[in-house]
């Protein structure tokens, strides 16, 4: 019987269907077991991510061109939070929002892939890459109290 040779591939993957787009952000309806911060396929191979979860819509960034996209399209969960590639292999690169290489030079190997939502190193980790600017030099401060107009004149 047809039914016994019907070979369809399981699909864990929810799917939800655009009900608007509009600068970049999609509004889906469905997807109702998707992750903060989860990468979402849309067609034509353009991605994006799951940012604001309600009940029964979710709203996401597109990660790419959305101009081909439109009201009615599926999009599909992925099970993946968007990690983005990390390390000294970027340094001169050019990426896209996905940490896809942009620029031609061939893909960039990197070591360690880190989700873009996470929580940003504090301060006292960070070394600072500039002097600090000393008293009175901030560009707020009047030029009479910074010192700086007698020193031109």
């Amino acid at each position: 019987t047809k039914i016994a040779d019907f070979d369809a591939p399981v699909v864990s993957a929810e799917s939800g269907v655009i009900t608007a787009l509009a600068d970049g952000i999609a509004q889906i309806y469905g997807l109702e077991g998707a992750m903060a911060g989860e990468l979402l396929e849309f067609p034509k191979g353009v991605f994006g991510m799951a940012l604001n979860l309600e009940e029964d819509l979710v709203r996401a960034i597109v990660m790419g061109p959305y101009e081909g996209l439109s009201e009615g399209d599926e999009v599909r969960t992925t099970g993946r939070i968007v990690e983005v590639p990390v390390g000294r292999e970027l340094v001169g690169r050019v990426v896209n929002a996905l940490g896809e290489p942009i620029d031609g030079k061939g893909e960039i190997a990197t070591k360690e892939r880190w989700p873009v939502e996470r929580q940003a190193p504090g301060v006292s980790t960070a070394s600072p890459s500039t002097p600090r600017p000393r008293p009175g030099s901030w560009p707020s401060t009047p030029w009479s109290r910074s010192g700086a107009a007698s020193a031109s004149c």
